[in-house]
């Protein structure tokens, strides 16, 4: 019999997918809304600040193939191995652990960091497929705020005019990877990032600041850690359009990670997790190497361009299975699963094959070529559950694959898998319901399915953390306008008023 997931569907409500091997059937139940009153960057109070006037109208079925294209933003990296370093306590942001999937800065997790001293609070979008931590900083081209129907909700801005403890990064720094434009040993070492999508990049100079952590013990020990990061003077394309506009925190393998600082530095063990919830809400934590009872797979690490790489021998579709041997990256930068050819053909078309629905006419603009019409007033629907079979024989099952759109015409059901021109991509809609673990020591991905909040299950911070000193970069201007969701079961119900940018994090050429 072959398995599938069943899923609730009703306008209002959020959706959680919950695995049953009862008749090899999965089931989803709706529960209650968990919003978070954050304008949505197509929306009128938003129009004016990020330069969002000439996309395509709200609803409309080419916003849909915008938020695709934002998704293969940024291409190519390059990366460094790194050495292995023995563990310590875990650490966390000094603001608390949690993350946050924010649907209008495009569906990406932030957190709330802290710089300098005295401190100041920074809205991040944390990135696995980049390596540079940047923030706005003595910006003439970056976004300093958000306008909202009750007001203004503004961004810090980094200035090392302002922090007692900042110093530039010279040229003769390890770090600095542009030292042939340097005029002079001792002149301040510049950077850029580029990305493909119509001149995106941040261009300014290294600095180095202290970034405040805590141990995630019962001391919850204040750390200082020094740390080396981008002065992001100038952000141009889309970092002006909605995505990470108040900074970047990289989180990949090069040097220049804060991950492989925080390691040499002695202050944690190489490896770091996250975890994805269904309800948006999630955690991360440095020096965090996993359970002992996770399932694991190794890294490819290639020589030109390491990074969370593994590889994938087989694909099933409601309980059918093909081998397949391909690989795939798992990017916390891309909202959604993006595969090539074979794979991309062979999960939709089996897809397809076992779904219930009729599929939604081709001619929408969708992004998302596999789609299903819901009959009205569809309370539940049943779609073929999808796992992935890793090198080294663990399974890991795909909790959320679909993704539910309110239409004009009716709401519809979409396979969350975008059809790849070359880079296959795990994306967060696949990483729901797991806490990821990226082992730099073992060079493995660890996974284990997780709700992010359960103690025995991972090492983390009270669910309150205590207040920090930092000033938070837009609940202090206005909480209403930002407010976070509270803990809960569900993933968004998603319609063209409310679902976001679709990105796709990826530096063409770092340090260019």
């Amino acid at each position: 019999m072959a398995g599938y997931s069943s899923h609730s569907s009703t306008l209002f409500l959020l959706l959680l997918v919950v695995v049953s091997g009862w008749g090899g059937l999965s089931k989803c139940e709706a529960f209650g809304t968990f919003g978070f009153d954050v304008h949505h960057r197509f929306s009128d109070p938003v129009k004016g600040i990020l330069a969002v006037d000439e996309l395509p109208e709200k609803g409309s079925v080419n916003y849909y193939a915008v938020m695709a294209h934002r998704d293969r933003l940024i291409r190519g990296r390059r990366l460094a191995s790194l050495e292995q370093q023995t563990p310590l306590t875990a650490l966390t942001f000094l603001n608390g652990n949690d993350t946050y999937r924010i649907e209008v800065l495009g569906f990406l997790h932030y957190a709330n960091v802290s710089v300098g001293t005295p401190a100041l609070s920074f809205l991040v979008a944390l990135d696995t497929g980049s390596d540079l931590f940047w923030l706005p900083c003595d910006c003439t081209s970056c976004v300093h705020g958000l306008k909202s129907s009750t007001g203004q909700i503004d961004f810090n801005i980094y200035s090392t005019n302002t922090s007692s403890t900042a110093s530039k990064v010279p040229c003769n720094n390890t770090l600095c990877a542009r030292q042939t434009q340097c005029p002079s040993p001792n002149s301040n070492c510049p950077y850029q990032v580029r990305y493909l999508s119509n001149g995106t990049s941040s261009t300014g100079i290294l600095v180095e600041d202290l970034l405040h952590l805590t141990s995630e013990d019962k001391q919850s020990k204040a750390v200082n850690a020094p740390i080396t990061f981008g002065c992001g003077q100038v952000q141009t394309g889309s970092f002006l359009d909605g995505a990470a506009p108040n900074g970047l925190f990289g989180l990949g393998m090069a040097d220049i990670s804060v991950p492989s600082m925080l390691s040499k530095a002695g202050l944690a063990s190489n490896s770091f997790s996250m975890c994805f919830g269904h309800d948006g809400i999630g955690r991360i934590s440095f020096g965090d190497k996993g359970s002992a009872n996770q399932s694991e797979t190794p890294f490819n690490l290639r020589q030109t361009h390491p990074a969370y790489n593994v590889s994938i021998s087989q694909i099933s579709v409601g309980g059918n299975v093909a081998d397949l041997e391909f690989s795939a990256i798992f990017d916390s930068g891309t909202s959604f699963t993006y595969l090539n050819d074979p794979a991309y053909t062979l999960i939709s078309e089996s897809f397809n094959t076992l779904a219930l629905e009729e599929r939604h006419s081709s001619d929408s603009g969708l992004p998302f070529e596999y789609c299903y019409d819901l009959s009205p007033n569809n309370k539940s629907f049943k779609y073929p559950i999808v796992s992935l079979t890793m090198k080294g024989g663990e399974k890991f099952l795909v909790n959320d694959p679909v993704l539910v759109i309110s239409m004009d015409s009716g709401d519809i059901y979409c396979l969350g898998v975008v059809k790849s021109e070359d880079v296959n991509i795990i994306g967060q809609n696949f990483m729901t319901g797991y806490r990821i673990v990226f082992d730099r020591e073992k060079m493995v991905l660890g996974w284990k399915a997780s709700d992010c909040f359960s103690r025995d299950e991972f090492n983390s911070l009270p669910v309150s953390p205590p207040k920090s000193k930092a000033f938070p970069p837009a609940i202090s201007v206005n909480p209403e306008a930002t407010a976070i969701p509270t803990p809960g079961n569900g993933s968004p119900q998603l319609n063209p008023l409310t679902l976001a940018l679709v990105i796709f994090l990826f530096p063409v050429l770092i340090f260019s």
